[in-house]
């Protein structure tokens, strides 16, 4: 099957996660992706769990790219990036403001010479603003655009989130916007300055809980029906959840427990929510006496909301994953095999190919923008350019 975007060349001059992830997602629908970093590496390389010089976060998001090392620094290096900008459909930034038109290759002096260029720059505020240049690392994010806010427990407490959300969605809204630069590009033949900020995607992934506070006065936080919990079994957790009565009366069933129908403390939601302490001890108490497979059965077969409470292991032997057949088995170079998991999307998507070492591609990616061996020979030797294994 030919992929949408089978012959679109894409430029990601970006780090991190954010930049890397919009350009990804273009890859996995079957752009062409070159992936430009320093000759040290992105430094979302060296983040996190990391093994054979590549981290599970560079890994996930730069699959598939073919990877040139330079240093954008020098008058070399910026002639070379402005060659590839040049020759490329999209370009992908996530530099702070100002950084892109020092390297030559801002989204003014490229247009200018390519009115049709899809660009999309990332932030961590915007392009300009009182916080401009302030630094949005995905926990700075998470705390400033209100992630935390809207995480916190019963008691008040903001939390973080417990993966680089931040980073991620606005990786799916770049992603989005240059999908829509594309249409445009092909409907109308012109280009488009797509624009992303983390602040701004935070908050449009929040956008319902803004609603709720200004029709609620005050958010409610942490459960607002009953019951509404993760319980012990014998040998595990299960969740359990309501949403209505009815609901709540299907667990009565499962639960051989018809007395609480008519229970004056559990009638209906609110009194339950108001004695759910009570009620979620009873059902801890019945619960813990059975395995999850018991319970998980019982559950299924009087309609209860519920669900077993996995781990990352648990995911990938879940019935469901094994039948969408939801992971891809990633050889990655220096690493070994890998449980990957790609968009969501059906059929657009491509089989999944090992991340790159820093610069593995460096010397076919210059022969192909019609460098000499000796020019080549002697970016090599300067430093300007990396290859791996060299």
């Amino acid at each position: 099957m030919t992929l949408p975007y089978t012959g679109l060349r894409v430029l990601d001059i970006s780090q991190g996660i954010a930049g890397p992830y919009c350009a990804h997602i273009l890859w996995q629908q079957g752009a062409e992706v070159i992936k430009v970093e320093p000759p040290a590496g992105d430094w979302i390389r060296h983040v996190g769990v990391t093994k054979g010089g590549h981290s599970a976060y560079g890994i996930q998001h730069s699959a598939g790219k073919k990877a040139l090392a330079l240093d954008a620094r020098t008058e070399e290096g910026k002639k070379i990036l402005f060659e590839m900008a040049m020759q490329a459909d999209v370009i992908v930034q996530n530099f702070r403001p100002g950084v892109a038109q020092r390297l030559g290759v801002g989204y003014e002096t490229l247009s200018s010479l390519k009115p049709e260029l899809v660009y999309v720059s990332i932030s961590g505020y915007g392009p300009d603003g009182p916080y401009a240049d302030a630094p949005a690392t995905d926990s700075v994010m998470q705390s400033d655009s209100g992630l935390m806010f809207s995480n916190q427990d019963e008691h008040g407490t903001p939390r973080r989130i417990g993966l680089l959300a931040a980073d991620v969605m606005t990786g799916l809204y770049a992603s989005q916007g240059a999908a829509t630069a594309l249409y445009q590009r092909l409907a109308r033949k012109q280009g488009t300055h797509v624009e992303v900020s983390l602040f701004e995607a935070c908050a449009s992934f929040q956008g319902m809980c803004f609603i709720e506070e200004a029709i609620a006065g005050k958010r409610p936080f942490g459960s607002v029906s009953a019951p509404n919990g993760v319980f012990e079994t014998s040998d595990g957790k299960i969740s359990v959840v309501t949403v209505h009565t009815e609901h709540f009366h299907h667990i009565c069933d499962a639960m051989g427990r018809a007395e609480w129908k008519t229970d004056p403390r559990f009638l209906d939601n609110y009194i339950r929510f108001e004695n759910r302490a009570a009620l979620h001890e009873a059902m801890s108490q019945q619960l813990r006496h059975h395995s999850t497979e018991y319970w998980t059965a019982l559950f299924k077969k009087h309609d209860v909301l519920h669900a077993v409470v996995r781990d990352y292991q648990g995911v990938l032997n879940h019935p469901q994953a094994l039948h969408l057949k939801l992971v891809q088995q990633l050889e990655q170079q220096g690493v070994g095999v890998l449980p990957y998991i790609g968009i969501p999307i059906h059929p657009h998507r491509r089989p999944v190919v090992s991340s790159p070492r820093i610069g593995e591609h460096s010397i076919e990616i210059l022969q192909h923008l019609g460098l000499t061996q000796e020019a080549i020979e002697q970016l090599l030797v300067s430093g300007v350019v990396k290859q791996a294994g060299r």
